[in-house]
């Protein structure tokens, strides 16, 4: 719905004043505030205008008025328009990133604890492109009980895994420079679906540690078909602080607790950018979401979760810093 330039500028300044304080809108509120040349009967009128067109509902009929759900998704997708990151609050994100050595999980713990802590919101990440993560290297060692712990180096850091499988300290070694010289530079996803191939043409150079990358290729597909959450309560008891929005911030923490309805809302429509869901009598919370990109493929996905009334501008802004200091890995 397209809305005059003045009603757009009374919309948001509205929708931010609300943000702050919690307080119903007024016309002598926005007269305050806004550097309008228009009497606070004009503003009146054009309150009156937003609500009858949904964007705002009066909570009283004497009384000031709120965002409507309608409401938020309009300055929402007029702030989308014109987020741009901001290195502020968040410089810590590039010196987690670019810690190549340290595992995977603890690199996408720790994005989303700084996340969680910049915007006093929980924060999810859910791992769902293990497929698309770049090889750089392999270190295979053999364990006792017949277990071999293998260490996948990756562009954007370490997989970790322990397989059930015996195997000679020479059968790992030669397992560890086969598939290093074979697979460095490729992806997972890619590794899965030509071992096979290269595994039948190569039988007398891998027949001695073919046990080893069987188990791996197996280990691969699993981790490749599994959905890694992991979720940053650092903003948690911050929600539970404001009274007034004391039933949606239950919500919120229920749906924390929901793994299945935290992979739902996770979900992204392929946009390639930020993406906001604001929370309706059909959702029991809000969600500012954006893929996590290396080299132009999805890794993962993060989200910002709360209630209705949250600073949507503040968590686009510190998403977009994750956004542009993961695309900088590209290259490299």
């Amino acid at each position: 719905m397209e809305l005059s330039e003045r009603k757009q500028k009374i919309l948001c300044m509205a929708i931010e004043e609300y943000i702050r304080g919690c307080t119903p809108i007024t016309s002598g509120g926005i007269k305050d505030i806004a550097s309008l040349e228009c009497s606070t009967a004009t503003l009146r009128n054009e309150l009156n205008a937003l609500e009858a067109m949904g964007f705002l509902r009066q909570l009283h009929t004497s009384g000031g008025r709120v965002p409507t759900a309608q409401g938020y998704r309009y300055y929402v997708e007029k702030l989308l328009s014109g987020v741009s990151a901001t290195n502020k609050e968040l410089k810590q994100v590039k010196d987690v990133i670019s810690s190549r050595t340290s595992t995977l999980n603890d690199i996408v713990s720790g994005i989303a604890k700084i996340v969680s802590e910049a915007t006093s919101y929980p924060t999810v990440i859910m791992v769902d492109g293990y497929e698309n993560l770049i090889l750089k290297e392999f270190k295979i060692i053999p364990l006792l009980e017949d277990k071999i712990m293998v260490l996948i180096g990756t562009e954007t850091g370490y997989i970790h895994q322990t397989l059930d499988q015996q195997a000679t300290n020479e059968e790992c070694i030669d397992a560890t420079n086969y598939l290093t010289n074979h697979f460095r530079g490729e992806t997972i996803g890619y590794m899965i679906e030509n071992i096979r191939e290269l595994k039948g043409g190569m039988q007398d150079e891998i027949n001695a540690f073919s046990r080893v990358v069987n188990s791996l290729i197996d280990g691969l597909v699993k981790l490749n078909k599994q959905r890694y959450l992991n979720v940053q309560r650092e903003g948690s008891s911050k929600l539970l602080e404001d009274k007034r929005d004391l039933e949606e911030a239950k919500k919120v923490l229920n749906v924390l607790d929901d793994e299945k309805e935290l992979s739902s809302i996770l979900e992204l429509e392929g946009k390639g950018d930020i993406e906001v869901s604001v929370a309706d009598d059909s959702a029991d919370c809000s969600v500012v979401k954006a893929p996590l990109c290396v080299n132009g493929k999805q890794l993962a996905s993060i989200g910002v979760i709360g209630p209705q009334r949250m600073d949507y501008a503040g968590i686009a802004s510190a998403l977009k810093v994750v956004i542009d200091s993961i695309n900088d890995l590209k290259g490299e």
